[in-house]
Order: structure tokens, then C-alpha cells, then sequence
């Protein structure tokens, strides 16, 4: 299963609701999505950051957020670079970097378990439409632990081939990288049958 991605504390954030968390990260994805301004993008990325300082997470937890999709922001910001133009591009990478960090920065803060209770609570009234509210609520939270999850697997990665004496590049990274997407997605199934 995936490893715990929070770390202890007693900061203000840690202190706020799974519930209070979830509701802003939703509303602070929905703004950041709905304004086409590399500006107020830039903004909204900082604003993140003084969450992590706030939290009492340095630059190195920030940064270790960051650096597992860092391919994946150059890959984004070629194509954009390539489909339309720079400003798109740069939008497109802030909004990204913004929402990895945000989703990021509320696993940190928030034990799965207080998540997974926020959600069921949140989502009881849909039990009366015969909807397993528990598998929800579980697959939802997984689905936001799954992006920093999905970047330490690819340190994982690219640090094995290292230490095999191979030099990582994309190619050689997606590969290996999707059998353990895979096998964690089926170790997720497992998770969520289990619970019914």
C-alpha cells in the first residue's frame, strides 16, 4: 500500500479540519483553473509556499514535493511552448506547480484516515441513492495522496537505475515506472474491496 505521506506537527494547518482542507484545496484549484492569468498563477504558487513555511516544512520538503514531477512540468511546458505560446505555457506550468504542492501540502498536513472520515461524512446524504459511500471517500482520498505518491515512485526509479550504473532518461523511466503505477493501482483495488 502507499506509504504514509504525512508528517507530524502542530502548526495551524495541521490543526485545520480534513474537511476545512479539502473544501479549500477544491476552491483554490477551482480559482487558479478559472483565471488565465500567469500572474495571479504566480501568486497562487507562492501562496503555497507560505503555506509549507507556514507549516513549518522548509525549502527541502517544498522542493521534494516539486522534484519528482519536474519531467513532467518540462514535458508540459515544451508542448504548450510547441501548441500555442509562451505565456500559455508558463500558465499552464504555474497552475500545475500550484496544485501539485497544494494537494501535496494537505497529505502532509492530514492524516488518510481523518481524510477518508471527512469524506464519508461529507458524502453520506449520497447513501440514499444506493452509492458506496465508503469506496468513495477512499478512492477519492487516494486519488489525492496519488500525485506525490506517483513522483516518489519515480525517484524510486530514476535512483535504482543510478545505482545500476544506468543513466535515466525519459524513455527508460516510463517503463518501470508504469508496472509500479500498475501493480500500486491493483494493491489500491485490493484496498477498496477490502473495505466493503
Amino acid at each position: 500500500m502507499i506509504a504514509g505521506l504525512y508528517r507530524a506537527g502542530d502548526s495551524p494547518l495541521h490543526r485545520t479540519g480534513a474537511g476545512t482542507k479539502l473544501l479549500a484545496l477544491v476552491l483554490f484549484g477551482t480559482l487558479l483553473l478559472s483565471v488565465a492569468s500567469p500572474i495571479v498563477a504566480a501568486g497562487g504558487l507562492l501562496l503555497v509556499l507560505g503555506l509549507y513555511l507556514a507549516a513549518g516544512f522548509g525549502a527541502r520538503i517544498f522542493l521534494a514535493q516539486l522534484r519528482p514531477v519536474a519531467l513532467v512540468l518540462v514535458l508540459l511546458a515544451l508542448a504548450q511552448l510547441w501548441l500555442s505560446t509562451p505565456s500559455e505555457a508558463l500558465l499552464l506550468v504555474l497552475r500545475f506547480a500550484a496544485l501539485v504542492l497544494a494537494a501535496g501540502l494537505v497529505t502532509l498536513t492530514t492524516r488518510t484516515a481523518d481524510l477518508v472520515a471527512s469524506l464519508e461524512r461529507r458524502l453520506s446524504p449520497l447513501a440514499r441513492l444506493g452509492l458506496d459511500v465508503g469506496k468513495i471517500s477512499l478512492a477519492v482520498s487516494l486519488a489525492i495522496r496519488f500525485i506525490p505518491a506517483v513522483g516518489q515512485i519515480a525517484a524510486e526509479v530514476r535512483e535504482a537505475q543510478i545505482a545500476r550504473g544506468r543513466r535515466p532518461s525519459p524513455v527508460s523511466l516510463v517503463v518501470p515506472l508504469i508496472v509500479r503505477l500498475l501493480k500500486m493501482a491493483d494493491e489500491i483495488a485490493e484496498a477498496i474491496d477490502a473495505r466493503s
